[in-house]
């Protein structure tokens, strides 16, 4: 199978998805903690950014690189996340 072709049965299979637990016990059992931890950090760095929190800042506070940071702000000028408040 092509790499598209494993993205969009990933994203079948989340769309499928019918509640936060089910949602939890399929992250749990697809990802190692530390890949949902990474993840969920990720978020707060979305979240901070739209929140106008400085980038030196959001890196500093969630112990990650100023680039992680930077990529989070290079998607959300791309249009990205805009269901994350």
């Amino acid at each position: 199978m092509k790499k598209d072709g494993w993205r969009n049965e990933l994203i079948d299979v989340l769309l499928a998805i019918k509640n936060r637990q089910e949602l939890s016990t399929f992250l749990d059992g697809i990802l190692t903690p530390g890949e949902i931890v990474e993840i969920a950090r990720r978020l707060q760095i979305v979240k901070m950014l739209k929140r106008g929190v400085a980038q030196h800042e959001i890196a500093e506070k969630l112990g990650v690189g100023v680039a992680t940071v930077t990529r989070g702000s290079k998607e959300i000028q791309k249009g990205r996340f805009e269901q994350v408040k």
